[in-house]
């Protein structure tokens, strides 16, 4: 079981180029996809969701083509966007209840099953009855959580899925996701470096519309390794230390700067070498993207 995109673009009317040549291979098991905003992530989820069209490419799930079988796409697809409308007047049971008779569960018993089942993993069967017009930001996002898992689906989709949730919740809903992932294949959309470290088997890092960087999580660590430094710096020094070194982030700590720099050969000057972690994989790579967008290449670690 794996989704294959290939040579996927999308231009929008505005000349916005969302989707530049776009090619992974998603195999079954939890998918990271990393990226700033406005890097193309959104444009790719909702494409593979059959909610817009390329301008070209192919998407393929086993034997099946998502691009010309939609309505076949939909039966084992579960998609959780950025953001979602719910009808604030419907109580939580009641809506989740619409949703599997429209994801074809018409069998009431079953039904039942399903909506009191999902209800109980994202936290919500205190609150069945009431109108979600009342829920927290976390609530209606865990209810979108339970919308996207009806059915059993063979392939879920989700963006940004933690936004408005506490950690308990955040932990929660992650480990759930991960039961899941084990059997079927979950693209996870997010800012958080942290969640794909943890969780991904597989990832890709996309900016400008293109993808920057695939493969393993540990992988991809491992190939910067002995090339990430780090070094506190004065304020007055950031424009002079930004000429003359690769830095890749730059984070207050304690009131002064604490800047990594990505560089093949030994530093001197007060920079000691760090063990790298994905974020700094993840800064690198945008940062390449950044100084050179027109001759980056995509990078593919070994897996």
């Amino acid at each position: 079981m794996e989704l294959v995109i290939s040579n996927l673009s999308k231009t929008y009317p505005n000349g916005v180029r969302a989707l530049d040549n776009i090619s992974l291979t998603i195999p079954q098991g939890m998918f990271g996809l990393l990226g700033p905003n406005g890097a193309g992530k959104s444009s790719l989820m909702r494409t593979i969701a059959t909610l817009q069209e390329p301008d070209s490419g192919t998407i393929m799930f086993d034997n099946t083509n998502v691009l010309t079988q939609k309505e076949d796409v939909r039966r084992f697809l579960g998609y959780l966007p950025q953001e979602f409308g719910l009808y604030p007047n419907l109580s939580a049971d009641t809506i989740l209840d619409h949703f599997a008779v429209l994801k074809g569960i018409t069998n009431s018993s079953e039904r039942k099953a399903q909506v009191e089942y999902l209800l109980q993993r994202t936290n919500l069967w205190q609150n069945r009855k009431k109108s979600v017009g009342g829920f927290s930001g976390g609530m209606k996002q865990r209810l979108g959580i339970a919308i996207a898992l009806l059915g059993s689906p063979k392939l879920i989709i989700v963006d940004e899925p933690t936004a408005g949730l506490d950690p308990t919740e955040r932990h929660r809903f992650l480990n759930l996701l991960s039961e899941l992932g084990e059997n079927i294949v979950i693209i996870l959309s997010t800012h958080i470096v942290e969640d794909v470290r943890e969780l991904c088997s597989s990832m890709a890092i996309i900016n400008k519309g293109k993808v920057a960087l695939s493969g393993e999580p540990g992988s991809v660590i491992e190939n910067v390794k002995g090339k990430i430094w780090k070094r506190f710096v004065d304020k007055n020094e950031m424009d002079s230390i930004a000429k003359e070194y690769n830095v890749i982030s730059t984070r207050m700590i304690a009131g002064r700067p604490l800047v990594h720099v990505y560089s093949d050969e030994q530093l001197s000057d007060g920079f000691i070498q760090i063990e790298p972690d994905l974020e700094d994989v993840y800064f690198h790579q945008i940062s390449l993207l950044q100084q050179a967008p027109q001759e980056s290449e995509t990078t593919t670690v070994g897996e």
